[in-house]
C-alpha cells in the first residue's frame, strides 16, 4: 500500500495528502526560515552555525505546519476527526523520514528539510531523541487540548519546547549535562511565557495552557478566557503563571556564564527575548485578552546586553 492509499482509507474518499504535501510544507518553510523566528543575536552568528540553525528550524517550522496549519490536499468536507488522523499520518511518516537519518544502510530522507537536517545532526553528533520529540509533542496537539496540572503542562514542554534548545548547544559544541539542565529551564519558561501571552489565540483554537488547578485557584472559568478583556481573577491567574516562569528563566540564566563569545550572545538572546516579553506581558497588566502583549526591540537588545556582560 502506498502512503497516499493509506491515508485516502484514513479520510474516507477522495484523494489525500502524503509525505509529499510535508514536501509542500518543507519548501514553503525552507523559505521562510532564515527570515523568520530568529533571535536577534543569531543574525550574526558565524556562517556555519547559521546554516545548522536554520536545518533546525526548518525542521522543527516542518513539523509544527503539520500539526496545525492548513494542509492542501485536505478532502472537502473532511471532518475534524479525518483531518487530526491525517496530521497524525503525516507526523508518522515525517518521524520515518528523520529515522532514515541514524538508521544504517537506510535511503536518503525524501524531505528537503530532512536532507538539510541530516547534515546537521551527523556534523554536530545531535542525538536523536529531541527530534522524535519535537514530532511527538504535535502528535500530541492533535488529541490533547487542556492540560489538568502544571505538572502535566511541564511535561508537554520537555517535548515541545527544550529539545531545541538543547539541539542549539550541540550545534555550538557546548552540550553538557549541566549545561541542558540550565537550557531545559530556560526553554519551559519561554513556552509558558507564550502560552500566558498567547491565552486568546490558543483559546480561539480551541486549546487552553493554563492548567486546571490553576484556574480552579483563581476561579477562572472557560468563559472568562473568550472574553474581550481580561477580569482580575484573569489577571491574577496570569501573573502567577508568568512570575513562575520568570523563577524557572532566572533559574537556567546562569546557562549565558558558562559560554564564551557567539555562543554566550546567542543564548543571552533567548533569555532576553523571554525577560522583554515578561516586561510586555507586566506592562499590559497581565491583560492578555484585550490584545497579545510584544516586546519592544529595544528593551530586548538592552536586556542582551546585560545578560552577556552580567553572564546571567
Amino acid at each position: 500500500m502506498t502512503r497516499s492509499e493509506g491515508l485516502d482509507q484514513v479520510a474516507g474518499a477522495g484523494p489525500t495528502p502524503g509525505i509529499t504535501v510535508a514536501a509542500e510544507v518543507s519548501l514553503a518553510v525552507a523559505a521562510k526560515a532564515s527570515a523568520e523566528n530568529f533571535p536577534v543575536a543569531l543574525r550574526v552568528l558565524p556562517r556555519r552555525w547559521r546554516a545548522h540553525l536554520t536545518a533546525l528550524y526548518g525542521f522543527a517550522r516542518l513539523t509544527d505546519d503539520i500539526g496545525d496549519e492548513p494542509l492542501p490536499g485536505i478532502p472537502r468536507g473532511a471532518t475534524e476527526a479525518e483531518v487530526t488522523a491525517i496530521r497524525l499520518k503525516l507526523l508518522d511518516e515525517l518521524e520515518q523520514d528523520v529515522r532514515r537519518i541514524f538508521d544504517q544502510g537506510a535511503p536518503e530522507p525524501e524531505l528537503e528539510a530532512i536532507r538539510a537536517l541530516k547534515s546537521t545532526v551527523k556534523a554536530c553528533q545531535i542525538p536523536a531523541q529531541p527530534l522524535y520529540d519535537l514530532i511527538q509533542a504535535n502528535r500530541q496537539d492533535q488529541v490533547v487540548t487542556r492540560y489538568a496540572s502544571y505538572q502535566e503542562l511541564v511535561d508537554y514542554c520537555k517535548l515541545s519546547a527544550n529539545p531545541v534548545g538543547q539541539v542549539v548547544l550541540y550545534i555550538m559544541d557546548a552540550a553538557t549535562p549541566d549545561r541542558i539542565a540550565a537550557s531545559d529551564s530556560i526553554c519551559t519558561a519561554l513556552q509558558v511565557i507564550e502560552h500566558c501571552q498567547d491565552v486568546a489565540e490558543d483559546f480561539g483554537n480551541g486549546r487552553i495552557y493554563l492548567p486546571r488547578e490553576d484556574m480552579d485557584a483563581h476561579g477562572v472559568t472557560e468563559a472568562d478566557l473568550a472574553r474581550p478583556a481580561a477580569s482580575q481573577r484573569v489577571q491574577d491567574l496570569v501573573k502567577f503563571e508568568i512570575d513562575r516562569a520568570d523563577a524557572l528563566l532566572a533559574a537556567g540564566a546562569p546557562l549565558v556564564g558558562t559560554l564564551h563569545g557567539m555562543a554566550r550572545l546567542a543564548i543571552a538572546g533567548y533569555v532576553a527575548g523571554g525577560r522583554a516579553t515578561l516586561k510586555s506581558v507586566r506592562g499590559s497588566s497581565y491583560d492578555v485578552l484585550r490584545a497579545v502583549p510584544r516586546p519592544g526591540k529595544a528593551d530586548t537588545v538592552a536586556m542582551m546586553a546585560s545578560c552577556y556582560i552580567k553572564g546571567r
